[in-house]
Order: structure tokens, then C-alpha cells, then sequence
């Protein structure tokens, strides 16, 4: 009689099915993403005036990569020319008393240029701040309280993403193919339409857990990842991507410093006597990440047989194991021992003979 430990010996039905043994895989995934935002939009403001906003104006970098930025909120600061004017009373290095707490030469590293020498008082205060040569007048605005683009919601973006798996020289796109020259300007993606790689910019918000209003704002950060999982033992078209959308960036409480997400750029001209002279934009507003990874899996020979010689060897090791914990470490091993293995007793005590027809019996009752 054998006991039989089955719930410690792996099975080996579980390493092929569900973990799918008998499968070489590439996760080696080459990718390549391109992208393109649409979508225009009216503002009307003292700095800039009317003016229609357009994708040359509001996407950076304009090459359509996998990490692009879509501008939704601004702080502008006009007609910046080079010369002496105060600095921001927001600058803490700057504050001063007199001429002698100003260096000349000395640049204001957390500032916006290089102090002359004059400390600049306003009224009949003592304190001031001091004169720098700088790009005049410095940004002294703060972030508006609603977004410059906030209509923005409605802009649509375009993902274009190849894959290949050189192991098995499987290549694929999430764009559906078709000749239908329309069926990219009027579809959008969904559940009923997954090689539609066009995204309306306020659900991809949504579905990474934010609010287009409260991001457009201060800005943030969003990761949309692409997942390809491909069993090439089926046919090519149950290898479809899957989309993954996220918030990347922290979100602090409240009103913090930390909160959000900008950077600052300029445009610069010249004027009629040839003086540069440029606009300051502070550029609150959404950065995207795109990311791609998967495997694919494919029949092989190879794998199969490693796992199978595993599974085998698992099995006799575990009734090995079971065994071994049976006969000497439970309290009834007695019991046990005795009914694993047969005692073979003499015909005639002490005498350690055996007569051929007790050896004739022996054979008859183990056959």
C-alpha cells in the first residue's frame, strides 16, 4: 500500500496551461510611437488679445514622439527688453536696504538676471530691492485662477504604435487596417473599436483618475501604456493591445508648491531699429508618457521537454518526501511502515531456513 501526498506535488497541468510551458517567449519588444493632437480653440486676453490657438501653438515638441506636451494655461509676460529695472519683491535674495547690499556683478541665482549696484526703493520704505540688468520687465504674475484652454478637453490624440518580436519575426500595429481613408477622421477609440488609436483628451484624464478643469490648471503628468500580450499559437488577430491609463505625477493637498507641472519658454523679435525684445510664457499644462511593453509566446519543442522532465521529477521527489515524513516524524509511522512494506517470516523460527514450497508461497501472494 502507498500513500499518496497529492496536494504537495506540484502538477504539472498547471505549468503548461496556466503558465504555458510548453511556450518560448520573446519579451525583446521593439517599438516605435508616433503621435499627433488635433483641435482648435478661442481666447480672448489682455496680454495677448483675441487669438485662435491651433496644434503648432499649444503641442510641444511639434514631431509627434511618444512624450509630448499639450499647453493648457499660461502666464505671459510681454515686450521683455535687456536692460536695468527691480527686481520681484517675490525673490528673497533680493531685498534690500541699501546700495551696499547689492554687489554689482553678482548674479541672483533663484532670480531673473545680475544686481548693477543700486538698491531700488519704492516710497518712503527702507526696504527695496535691488536693480538688476535683466530681461525687463521681470514675470510678476501668478497663475490665473481658471484655465486659458479649458475647452481643451476636446482635443483628440492620435496614437500610432508598431511592434515587433524579432524572436519570431512577428510584427503588428493598433491601427486598423483598412483602405477607408475617412475611418481615422471620424472614429474614436472604445470597447467596439480598439484599432481606433484616437483619444479624446478629457477621457484619457478621466480614466487616469483626474479632473481635466483641476489638471489644466497647475498641470500634471499622464502615462498611457500599451500592453501586447501575443500567443502566436493562435491566429494573428487575438494579439490585440491593451491600454492602461494613469496619473504619474504626485498630487499634493490643497494648494501646494510641489503640485503641478510647467516650464518657461519665449519668443523673440526685433523691432523696427533692430532691438531683440522677446514674450516670457509660463506654460502650465499636460505632459504625456507614452509606454509600450509585452511578449509574445510560440510553440517549441525545447521547453516542452524541460518541463515535462521537471514535472516528472517534481512528482517523485514529492512522493519521496512523503514518504520520508510518514515513516519517522508522525506519531502513528507504526502503522504506516507496516502497511507499506511486507515482512518476510521463516517456516521455522530461528532456524534462518526457508523450504522451496514457503518461497513457492512467498511468490504466489505478492503475485
Amino acid at each position: 500500500m502507498r500513500h499518496m501526498c497529492g496536494g504537495a506535488v506540484p502538477r504539472p497541468s498547471w505549468v503548461f496551461l496556466v503558465k504555458k510551458g510548453y511556450q518560448d517567449f520573446d519579451t525583446s519588444l521593439q517599438s516605435s510611437v508616433i503621435t499627433k493632437v488635433k483641435g482648435v480653440t478661442f481666447t480672448n486676453t489682455s496680454e495677448l488679445g483675441e487669438r485662435l490657438w491651433d496644434v503648432a501653438d499649444y503641442v510641444i515638441p511639434p514631431q509627434g514622439e511618444n512624450i509630448f506636451f499639450i499647453i493648457t494655461n499660461l502666464i505671459v509676460t510681454p515686450h521683455q527688453r535687456q536692460e536695468t529695472c527691480a527686481e520681484s519683491e517675490s525673490i528673497p535674495d533680493a531685498v534690500c536696504y541699501e546700495d551696499s547690499d547689492c554687489p554689482p556683478g553678482e548674479p541672483i541665482m533663484a532670480g531673473n538676471g545680475v544686481r548693477t549696484g543700486r538698491c531700488l526703493q519704492s516710497g518712503n520704505t527702507q526696504r527695496g530691492t535691488c536693480e538688476i540688468f535683466a530681461w525687463c520687465p521681470v514675470e510678476t504674475k501668478s497663475r490665473p485662477e481658471k484655465p486659458l484652454l479649458g475647452k481643451a478637453e476636446d482635443f483628440t490624440i492620435y496614437i500610432k504604435n508598431f511592434i515587433h518580436f524579432p524572436k519570431f519575426n512577428f510584427s503588428k500595429t493598433n491601427v486598423l487596417d483598412t483602405k477607408d481613408r475617412d475611418f481615422l477622421k471620424s472614429c474614436r477609440f472604445g470597447p467596439k473599436n480598439p484599432y481606433c488609436p484616437i483619444f479624446r483628451l478629457g477621457s484619457v484624464v478621466s480614466w487616469a483618475g483626474s479632473n481635466f478643469q483641476e489638471i489644466a490648471l497647475q498641470g500634471g503628468v499622464i502615462g498611457i501604456q500599451i500592453e501586447w500580450n501575443c500567443d502566436l499559437d493562435k491566429a494573428p488577430s487575438e494579439c490585440n493591445p491593451r491600454y492602461y491609463f494613469s496619473r504619474l505625477d504626485s498630487r499634493f493637498p490643497g494648494n501646494s508648491v510641489s503640485s503641478g507641472y510647467n516650464f518657461r519658454f519665449a519668443k523673440y523679435y526685433r523691432d523696427e531699429a533692430g532691438v531683440e525684445f522677446r514674450t516670457l510664457m509660463k506654460a502650465y499644462g499636460i505632459r504625456f508618457d507614452v509606454m509600450v511593453n509585452g511578449r509574445a509566446g510560440k510553440f517549441s519543442i525545447i521547453p516542452t521537454i524541460i518541463n515535462m522532465a521537471s514535472g516528472v521529477a517534481l512528482m517523485g521527489v514529492g512522493s519521496f518526501v512523503c514518504d520520508l515524513v510518514l515513516i519517522y516524524f508522525i506519531k502513528k509511522s507504526n502503522f504506516y511502515r507496516n502497511k507499506k512494506y511486507e515482512e518476510a517470516r521463516s517456516g521455522h523460527a530461528g532456524n534462518g531456513k526457508v523450504s522451496v514450497e514457503q518461497l513457492q508461497d512467498l511468490q504466489t501472494v505478492e503475485a
